[in-house]
């Protein structure tokens, strides 16, 4: 569903392959819990928003490998992850992926796993180094009836 303008078709369906391909690599590292691939994605400007604290990670912060391999050590077992309904928009240089994204693990200390759906978007920008994320932002929905809960339980 990449935006053919300026690319001609060709380059258009050779740029969104390679998106798509990082993407399933992005997914490939969370299962992995492979937080050096993860962080090396990232330009050095990029700013991301992630599901876990700060509200927000700028530059410096979004490539701290070890605050990654933190998050992981906080689930036991695998860590299931998946992108669904993945749409590529982009040209030449830019690219904008959006994907409603599941997560299932086992926290540490815990018997049960749970499910989580959330909502990615993810900001590419193609430079001599090739495809860099300049933007991620990930995303739950809360309900608006006075609780403030997180909606954890929503699938699509």
């Amino acid at each position: 569903m990449i935006d053919t303008h300026p690319e001609t078709g060709t380059n258009a369906t050779r740029t969104e392959a390679t998106l798509r391909q990082l993407m399933d690599d992005q997914a490939a590292a969370m299962r992995s819990r492979d937080a050096d691939y993860l962080v090396s994605r990232y330009a050095v400007d990029a700013v991301t928003f992630a599901l876990a604290p700060p509200l927000q990670n700028v530059g410096a912060g979004a490539h701290d490998a070890d605050a990654h391999r933190a998050w992981f050590a906080g689930f036991d077992g695998a860590i299931d992850y998946e992108i669904h309904d993945l749409s590529v928009l982009g040209g030449n240089d830019f690219a904008v992926c959006r994907s409603l994204n599941r997560l299932a693990a086992t926290p540490t200390g815990m018997t049960e796993s749970f499910q989580l759906w959330f909502r990615a978007t993810v900001c590419w920008r193609r430079s001599d180094d090739g495809w860099q994320i300049i933007h991620e932002h990930n995303s739950t929905p809360f309900y608006m009836d006075g609780t403030l809960r997180a909606a954890v339980d929503l699938t699509p």
